[in-house]
């Protein structure tokens, strides 16, 4: 810093005003400072910063594999939440195939310097009724399941399937079947269990859902499966746009019209980069709101002592042509 301040011919407190974007400098001398600085290579001391300031300015995510969409989507709202706040993310990568603790998770993030620790949960962690948070460090879950002492937050999985549900039947449909996701995934066990209850309110016997594993290339088995061997459905509900988008392939690759023989529903609202013409009726999220939730969880104002609450974001159902009235 004295380098930067005697090259420029200003003070040190200058140089550090410039370099932590205080007001109170003159816009001649900041470029000048901040040209020096480039100059000499000058990088702000961050632990320096933390020091001062009591904050490292970076929130710790931890989370499952980062390739899936579920977790890029999560990313991709906590970091446009944490660029609001001019923080950066640290991101640790626990195991791309497997549960992980919430201590494990806990410790490796408590370990590195964050403001707060925001657990991606997909899996359901081995440890999660008896996890106890670090005191002093703010917590969060991204999970639909409630936690006694931590805050959890996400979008309404269970609320996404009664408003496709709902949807359906108001168009006449009772004949509706499930692609799910795998069988260890938070999500997919919330959104089964909406397609279940909202048959069994209507006194209508699910039938046996199937299993894919968020593929297009699961959807089209399924929904392959389904035209060969099912004849009385009317509606298919895949748990995911990516398997909907394949069921849909299967079933015009099968001689079926959708949405004149058999509608499709899906979720995430995810299609539009990827598909022409997306046609898709599903459930869209609103991520940067669960980012932004999520972000002002674990790192609450100065001075603000947060409540354990359970948020659950609701979804917009977007109707476009994947439905109709069943046929006759």
């Amino acid at each position: 810093m004295a380098d930067v301040a005697r090259a420029a011919g200003v003070s040190q407190q200058t140089v550090s005003r410039v370099a932590n974007g205080l007001p109170n400098v003159n816009e001649q001398t900041r470029q000048r400072v901040q040209a020096t600085m480039q100059e000499l290579g000058f990088r702000p001391s961050y632990a320096g910063r933390s020091l001062r300031d009591g904050r490292y300015h970076s929130v710790g995510l931890c989370v499952n594999d980062v390739t899936k969409f579920g977790n890029l989507s999560m990313i991709d709202g906590i970091a446009s939440a944490a660029r609001e706040h001019n923080c950066a993310i640290t991101l640790v990568e626990m195991s791309k195939t497997e549960e992980f603790s919430l201590a494990e998770a806990t410790r490796r993030m408590a370990a590195l310097p964050v403001d707060g620790i925001i657990i991606g949960m997909s899996r359901m962690a081995p440890d999660f009724e008896t996890f106890d948070p670090l005191p002093g460090i703010g917590t969060v879950i991204v999970t639909m399941y409630a936690h006694p002492r931590v805050t959890t937050v996400d979008s309404d999985h269970y609320g996404c399937s009664l408003l496709l549900m709902d949807h359906l039947f108001e168009l006449g449909h009772d004949q509706i079947r499930y692609i799910g996701g795998p069988s260890f995934s938070v999500d997919e066990q919330f959104r089964r269990a909406g397609w279940q209850d909202a048959l069994e309110r209507k006194h209508i016997k699910p039938q046996a859902p199937l299993e894919g594993d968020w593929s297009a290339n699961s959807g089209y088995e399924a929904g392959r499966y389904l035209a060969e061997h099912d004849r009385t459905m009317t509606a298919i509900y895949a748990a995911n746009d990516q398997m909907a988008n394949g069921a849909i392939a299967a079933l015009r690759d099968s001689g079926l019209r959708v949405p004149e023989d058999v509608s499709v529903v899906g979720v995430d609202d995810s299609l539009d980069d990827f598909v022409a013409h997306n046609e898709l009726t599903t459930v869209r999220f609103d991520l940067h709101q669960r980012g932004r939730e999520v972000f002002e969880h674990a790192v609450p104002e100065a001075g603000t002592v947060g409540k354990t609450v359970a948020i659950r974001i609701p979804g917009q159902l977007i109707i476009r042509h994947s439905t109709a009235i069943p046929r006759s």
